[in-house]
């Protein structure tokens, strides 16, 4: 399997192309203060190919959510580009971005919160289309019947209220609202993370099967990397505004090159209490967004930096066929 300087595997058209894309937020701290930003997603590109799983993971202030939402364009990048379908997403404005916009879809991090709580399930589902498509309301109420039954919920579920129902009942009412529109990409920020570990597991496996049978593209955010290595094609490890490891999933996990993979590898427990593992221990906290160390980010708490790491910054190259790192010392 060979794979583009993005990322993506080779041969196959990318869905979403991100190239060198900058969010930086200005922080109001009054004229003697002078001007101050916050370098949130700071130079990251990557391909997502079409029906592909993308995974995105790091500690939490990384700025995956910030760059999910840079990809829907519902703030503007700084610098960079954010292509969809080969269309420049800064360029559109309007009804362009309208339309555009249900083909991509965004489902949150709390079930619950993101649903509204004075609204029915049914008014909660048949709103995108309501918004989107002409139809009778016998229509909107066989077609919201569909979609709950594609999530796993059905028409005894329409006239519930968010409060009615368990967090992964709300969230598979969530899925199936994002589903209305039939859009190709799902950026899933978080979906699992407020949810029983029980219940994280039927969700994943429910997005899984969703997946293959609708052919979507998904943009998995997490902090956790078992999470996101259960579900993703290929993940993408983010720190401090920069992406420093992309590649093959299986890869990523069972041979991580970037000492910062490694660290969070090594964070997490393992069912097999007699399976031994190397942990490796980062020093000090996560520096700020708003004053990054110079040369690579990484530098401060990696435990092999070397004099050139504080000097210049690493680019994120090919270190093996299905993956790329930014380490000098690799």
């Amino acid at each position: 399997m060979s794979f583009s300087a993005n990322g993506a595997e080779a041969g196959k058209r990318p869905l979403v192309r991100v190239e060198d894309v900058k969010k930086y937020f200005r922080l109001s701290g009054g004229w003697l203060a002078g001007k101050k930003y916050v370098y949130a997603v700071d130079g990251v590109s990557f391909d997502v190919a079409e029906g592909e799983v993308f995974g995105l993971v790091g500690e939490s202030g990384c700025g995956k959510t910030t760059l999910s939402r840079l990809i829907l364009k519902l703030i503007d990048v700084t610098d960079g580009v954010v292509q969809f379908e080969g269309q420049d997403l800064s360029a559109l404005k309007g009804n362009d971005l309208r339309q555009l916009r249900q083909q991509m879809q965004l489902v949150f991090q709390n079930p619950i919160g993101s649903l509204s709580p004075r609204q029915r399930v049914l008014d909660i589902v048949a709103e995108p289309l309501k918004t989107h498509r002409h139809m009778s309301k016998e229509e909107r109420r066989a077609n919201v019947i569909d979609l709950l039954e594609q999530v796993g919920l059905g028409e005894q579920h329409l006239d519930r209220f968010p409060h009615e129902m368990s967090g992964g009942q709300c969230q598979r009412v969530a899925i199936a609202r994002a589903l209305a529109l039939e859009p190709k990409l799902l950026i899933l920020d978080e979906p699992t993370s407020a949810l029983d570990v029980s219940v994280q597991a039927q969700i994943l496996n429910l997005l899984d099967d969703i997946r293959r049978r609708l052919n979507l593209t998904y943009i998995f955010i997490s902090h956790d990397l078992s999470v996101v290595q259960h579900i993703s094609d290929r993940i993408g490890v983010m720190y401090l505004g920069k992406l420093v490891a992309l590649g093959d999933s299986e890869r990523i996990f069972n041979h991580p090159s970037h000492p910062y993979t490694q660290a969070l590898l090594g964070s997490l427990p393992l069912p097999d209490v007699s399976h031994k593992q190397e942990l490796v221990v980062l020093e000090g906290s996560v520096p700020s967004p708003t004053n990054p160390p110079p040369g690579c980010r990484f530098h401060t708490r990696c435990p092999i930096a070397q004099a050139i790491c504080q000097e210049k910054e690493p680019e994120l190259r090919q270190i093996e066929p299905d993956q790329f790192a930014a380490c000098h010392l690799i």
